[in-house]
């Protein structure tokens, strides 16, 4: 057989394994991955393949007998465990459409949901329940308790059994409605469709292949895309196991998951790397004089970081083969160690809106300071880009781009260019060999006093550097750059001086930058920053409230 012959072959078979529905990638797995573990609650209960559908079919059951139809709205409010999967799936392949809810958010903001969304029928956890005013409880059709799927309230809820055929999706069909909480105030619901989930999990199975051997340990949010589809959608597809944390990720609750579990899979986002870096590894290796001094040289730091390295990993379980950072962006001191270490770990860029991603770069092709090359069957293109610097919007076509806003067509028109490309709003680099670089939001960006761009992250990437910042935050306030820094556990005696704290990470911050990034002043955030469930740091909180005092702000 001809080369041509055999790559055609080749694209033919590789294209027909492009699920049209979540309702095909359901029955495959079903089918073939019957005894084997689905999904485990650590220390509680596992699902089969089996035992999952079993569950699937009951609550299609209720949903149906609750009087909900094709294209109705289906709200899902829980933490993460396996029957929020059951949730979702039954839901989707009964043409239905999930609307999950961040657990994070505030009552005010799902009530505002619930009502936004036209949710007729509602999953809730017991613990979040009580965030749910009655009357927007009396609004439902049905309501389920996530923990045991057990009905507990709703108007038309019957438990009489459904005898007509289930409904099923078609591939241009909603799938999901997803609310963002990203660093703006206000969520929008990110329309997605059966077609442009199923073919996000073709292209990231082309970016990192799972195996049913495969082992994953959740520690994020399901009701967020970075999670649900590549931690469970796509394991899902291909008869791997998941076993869920089930409390927030601690050191003390994840230790024993990972030592237990011994994943073969991760996915997390840089706050946790971060902190272990700056807590674990930098804390360790400058807490006397002599080691800080040995750690200034570059090939021993590199040395100290391989032999930190071998003892993250063996931690992690030793077994890790993906770790996938993701969710914003991770600092460079960070990304530097997990090189050193030879940690293998993989960066991956998207956004809701495209379910989500459009770049990656897997260990061991990972590159410093980038999101990696396009994702096969993405088009990529730099919109308004800077002569001297090349930086420009990021706008993409991608067959896993959103339908729109839900309701919302001001931002629709807004997030679409005139000729049908999706602007992400982010400002990037790609360089001759086609990674990116990913520099900051457009919103972000600071115009300075000459008219030069300037990019706050970078700035905060470098701040995040000093031994005693946590977390930091950079605005424009009368023209000039200042820094809001979060400082956790500052000693007393450092706490007697804290004049000369500011001005030490002012110095540090700006012998690293350019002149025009200077920064003139440190002001300190005292209890943290208030951030979105990936972390990301709720920007506009900040520099409206700096804006309005001019002090450093206690919230």
């Amino acid at each position: 057989m001809s080369a041509l012959l055999l790559y055609l072959y080749y694209e033919f078979i590789v294209i027909s394994m492009i699920y049209p529905t979540l309702q095909h990638v359901y029955t495959n797995s079903i089918k073939s991955y019957a005894n084997k573990p689905a999904f485990t609650l650590f220390h509680g209960e596992t699902l089969t393949y089996a035992d999952f559908a079993q569950r699937v079919e009951t609550v299609r059951e209720v949903l149906l007998g609750a009087g909900l139809k094709k294209g109705d709205k289906v709200a899902l409010l829980s933490t993460s465990m396996p029957n929020w999967n059951v949730c979702y799936f039954a839901t989707v392949i009964t043409g239905m459409v999930i609307v999950p809810i961040l657990p994070d958010f505030s009552p005010d903001a799902i009530v505002s949901i619930l009502e936004h969304s036209e949710a007729k029928a509602l999953f809730v956890s017991d613990k979040l329940f009580a965030r749910i005013p009655k009357e927007a409880r009396d609004t439902m059709h049905v309501i389920i308790r996530a923990v045991n799927l057990a009905v507990t309230g709703g108007k038309t809820a019957i438990s009489v059994p459904v005898t007509a055929e289930a409904p099923t999706p078609a591939p241009g069909d909603l799938a999901a409605i997803i609310y963002t909480s990203g660093t703006t105030s206000s969520p929008k619901g990110v329309m997605l469709t059966h077609r442009a989930l199923c073919n996000q999990l073709y292209m990231v199975r082309s970016l990192i292949k799972v195996v049913p051997e495969d082992i994953f340990l959740s520690i994020l949010p399901l009701s967020h895309t970075y999670e649900c589809s590549l931690g469970m959608l796509y394991p899902f597809m291909e008869g791997a196991s998941v076993v869920y944390l089930g409390v927030p990720p601690t050191p003390a609750s994840m230790l024993p998951a990972l030592k237990e579990v011994r994943p073969t899979f991760m996915l997390t986002v840089p706050l946790i790397m971060e902190k272990i870096y700056t807590r674990q590894v930098f804390a360790r290796f400058t807490g006397n004089k002599i080691l800080k001094a040995l750690y200034k040289i570059r090939f021993i730091r590199r040395i100290l970081h391989r032999i930190a390295g071998k003892r993250l990993y063996h931690t992690f379980g030793g077994r890790i083969r993906f770790f996938g950072i993701g969710g914003s962006k991770i600092n460079k001191a960070t990304e530097k160690f997990l090189r050193d270490a030879r940690f293998p770990y993989s960066i991956g860029y998207g956004l809701t809106e495209t379910a989500p991603l459009i770049a990656g770069a897997v260990h061991p092709d990972t590159y410093l300071e980038s999101t990696g090359r396009v994702m096969k069957g993405i088009e990529v293109r730099l919109a308004d880009k800077d002569s001297k610097t090349g930086i420009g919007e990021l706008q993409v076509k991608t067959p896993c781009v959103m339908e729109g806003y839900f309701k919302n067509p001001e931002a629709d028109e807004d997030a679409f260019t005139p000729d049908g490309w999706f602007r992400t709003k982010d400002l990037a680099l790609v360089d001759n060999t086609g990674r990116i670089f990913i520099k900051g939001r457009m919103s972000n960006m600071i115009v300075g006093s000459s008219g030069e761009n300037i990019y706050p992250e970078e700035i905060e990437s470098i701040l995040n550097q000093h031994e005693l910042v946590t977390e930091s935050l950079v605005i424009q306030r009368n023209g000039k750059l200042v820094a809001l820094v979060y400082l956790q556990d500052l000693k007393q005696e450092l706490r007697e001086q804290i004049s000369e704290v500011y001005t030490d990470i002012m110095n540090y911050a700006n012998s690293k930058v350019s002149k025009m990034s200077r920064i003139t002043g440190v002001h300190e955030q005292e209890n943290g920053f208030e951030k979105t469930p990936t972390m990301k740091i709720k920007r506009y909180l900040y520099t409206e409230l700096f804006n309005r005092t001019g002090r450093k702000s206690k919230a």
